[in-house]
């Protein structure tokens, strides 16, 4: 029978071994001056605020990272909203445990893809805390120290996933048995580097689209001396990069287009385009990991379409095709004159109105489908025109 403190052990021999090969990206530093590797005590390490990647719901992380609640509280938060989206789907749970793939279930494939995205990241989550409680953390995380005076405090360049897992297995996960440490390669705060973590996002899947925008973002904000925030920041100071280019930055083209993984410079401007989209929508895209392949259409559409459109997208898995058929037709794109507060898609749509009693749901049903010669864009027309009305009988009625 193992000793208590097998696993511990375990670990540090694990960290005894890290050889060169893991540090090679961290340039060689003096005596005083170097990169450590430790376990340290889970309370001292908080995530990056302004990392690209959300591993939490926009909301949970804004909270979690104003000291509003703790980890222990934003996770279980998260748990919560698990549960009520998987008794809504009829599949309640009591235990963590049960969100884990059962290989025995046919079904297993079919769940997987009906997943809400919160049902998804949690279950990922437990899977990631049951490897780490049976196998040990493999993999340290990459800090930076952070500590001022005698406060010590370390911020998380790699491995968030990792951290929440580590926080779940600790408080929400039966048989733990750790000390309560998790192993760091611990940097100095002067060798922070965006660059390193944006490498570390785009060599590991499911970066989202938008979180590749904020990662755009932050590289062009750092190559233009802008000081990037150790606190929770909006999307307006992403934002900020819209106004950016690497037509004066030449020198860290190449460096910026490696860390975004290797990517054109076309496609970068595509990715940094997307920052446009309406604090909405960019929530909406990024928990439902919507493709830039889509979202480029919306960005060229008034703003207070954009969250509706990307509802859409979801609701009925519109293609690329589908999402710029919807966005470049009747007139979504085109901005009120000067002289005129109405635009003439809407004098086009109250006229339609005074015919409504000349037709019948299964004649605009087939005239819809004539249209658009196709069932998922006919119905995502349907209800962006419900939204529509209903928000106009409500402005009537505040008249």
């Amino acid at each position: 029978m193992p000793r208590p403190n097998d696993s511990a052990q375990r670990i540090d021999d694990l960290l005894a071994s890290v050889t060169g090969d893991l540090m090679g990206e961290f340039p060689q530093m003096s005596p005083d001056n170097t990169i450590r590797v430790e376990r340290i005590l889970l309370e001292l390490v908080r995530p990056d605020p302004v990392q690209p990647r959300r591993v939490l719901p926009e909301s949970i992380h804004l909270r979690f990272h104003a000291n509003h609640v703790t980890p222990t509280q934003a996770l279980r938060e998260l748990v919560q909203i698990v549960q009520i989206a998987a008794r809504q789907r009829g599949r309640p749970f009591a235990s963590l445990l049960e969100l884990l793939p059962n290989s025995d279930d046919e079904r297993e494939d079919e769940l997987a893809v009906s997943l809400s995205p919160e049902e998804t990241l949690l279950r990922d989550l437990v899977n990631l805390a049951i490897t780490i409680r049976d196998d040990g953390q493999v993999n340290p995380l990459t800090v930076v120290d952070a500590s001022q005076g005698v406060t010590r405090l370390y911020r998380i360049e790699t491995g968030e996933r990792r951290y929440w897992a580590t926080w779940l297995l600790r408080d929400f996960i039966p048989g733990y048995s750790g000390d309560g440490m998790i192993p760091c390669i611990i940097i100095p705060a002067n060798w922070s580097s965006v660059f390193r973590q944006a490498k570390e996002n785009t060599a590991r899947s499911g970066l989202t689209a938008v979180a590749l925008a904020r990662q755009a973002a932050l590289l062009l904000l750092t190559v233009h001396g802008y000081e990037i925030p150790a606190y929770a920041v909006s999307n307006d100071f992403y934002r900020q990069a819209l106004e950016l280019d690497l037509r004066g930055k030449r020198e860290h083209t190449d460096a910026v287009l490696s860390a975004m993984g290797g990517i054109q410079r076309g496609q970068f401007s595509h990715i940094k385009l997307l920052l446009k989209l309406s604090d909405e929508a960019l929530e909406l895209a990024d928990r439902h990991a919507i493709e830039e392949g889509k979202l480029r259409y919306v960005v060229n559409v008034a703003p207070e379409y954009h969250a509706e459109i990307v509802r859409q997208i979801i609701d009925f898995n519109l293609s690329a095709k589908q999402v710029k058929e919807i966005c470049e037709g009747d007139g979504l794109h085109e901005q009120k004159s000067a002289d005129d507060d109405i635009s003439p898609s809407a004098v086009k749509v109250a006229k339609v109105t005074q015919t409504i009693s000349l037709t019948t749901p299964q004649e605009l049903a087939r005239a819809m489908m004539r249209q658009e010669g196709d069932a998922s864009i006919a119905r995502a027309r349907l209800q962006a025109m419900r939204k529509l009305f209903s928000e106009a009988e409500r402005y009537l009625s505040d008249e």
